[in-house]
């Protein structure tokens, strides 16, 4: 075979630019002097015989030659990157490194607790934890930069013949309100009552919100009659807003643990009604599975009583 007209380091480089915007950045980033950087991309540039970058645009710009060698330098480095964690399971969970991605919400309340747990048993085993929207986790599972994800929303619908999405558990939606409340004072409230309260949400783009709506709307809530008083862009910005007497708010169970057994948060009880969603699993079933992504979902599933018997709620 002929040799290749450019290296992994170039690679890698290629990708840091675009990744932090610019060359200096980029050598930022790698540790390494501008003039370094400059200097491996005009030589990846003279081995390609190609022009990578617009030299008229002061960003980094790409061209198109260089978007495709862009992409295809993606689908390199994380085939090596996969090489390296195959390699690493010879030595059977001693070490290697596992990269678990999710969703907002399940990323911050429930995967410390879940990573925890593994560390316990696997505590050489390095894990990276990546917290995006349900769509930008999906993809990063279908590319291969993420061994596997657990995520509150839908798959993108593109990927669901890519993806093996799997039941996990049940996620309780719990109404919250100040202890103040005079609703907090009651045993349990109506659906009507709901149309009452001034309510505490996330922005309408949020991926959380259109759950916690879609949700809802099955459970015969609209939630567009609610009145919403504020947006806020955080669930912990809702939860301290609501704990400041400025409203009512859903949020998943497993965010307010704490504020439960601290009793500064009441979580009230509609009657005949339990508001849950579904996570899920996924993984790419054409990407190599490490040991430790098998470990960790074994671990998780072992956390778990079945999904027919349980929630997150009863098992946190």
């Amino acid at each position: 075979m002929a040799d290749l007209p450019f290296t992994l380091d170039q690679l890698r480089i290629l990708q840091a630019i675009i990744r932090e915007g610019s060359f200096k950045r980029a050598a930022d980033s790698l540790y390494i002097s501008q003039p370094a950087v400059s200097l491996q991309i005009q030589n990846l540039e003279k081995q390609l015989d190609i022009v990578l970058f617009e030299r008229r645009s002061k960003k980094a710009t790409l061209t198109e030659a260089g978007n495709l060698m862009l992409r295809y330098s993606g689908r390199v480095l994380s085939l090596c990157e996969e090489t390296c964690r195959a390699l690493e399971d010879l030595q059977n969970l001693k070490g290697g490194t596992l990269i678990i991605g999710a969703s907002q919400t399940t990323g911050t309340y429930l995967m410390p607790r879940l990573i925890g747990l593994f560390r316990q048993r696997y505590p050489q085993v390095a894990v990276q934890l990546q917290v995006h929207s349900t769509r930008l986790v999906s993809w990063s599972v279908a590319n291969g930069q993420v061994d596997l994800a657990i995520v509150g929303g839908e798959v993108p619908i593109e990927l669901e013949e890519v993806l093996e999405v799997t039941s996990y558990a049940e996620d309780e939606l719990a109404l919250i309100l100040p202890i103040s409340h005079p609703f907090s004072q009651l045993p349990d409230i109506q659906k009507e009552d709901l149309y009452q309260l001034r309510f505490i949400a996330l922005n309408t783009q949020s991926t959380i919100r259109k759950v916690i709506d879609k949700v809802l709307s099955q459970n015969d809530i609209d939630s567009k009659q609610f009145k919403i008083e504020m947006e806020l862009n955080s669930i912990e910005a809702i939860k301290n807003a609501v704990q400041s007497g400025l409203g009512a708010a859903f949020v998943s169970i497993s965010a307010i643990t704490k504020e439960l057994e601290l009793g500064i948060l009441h979580c009230a009880k509609i009657d005949n009604l339990v508001i849950k969603r579904m996570l899920s699993v996924i993984i790419n079933p054409n990407r190599y599975q490490s040991k430790a992504a098998e470990a960790f979902t074994n671990e998780m599933l072992m956390s778990f009583t079945p999904l027919a018997q349980s929630s997150i709620h009863t098992s946190l």
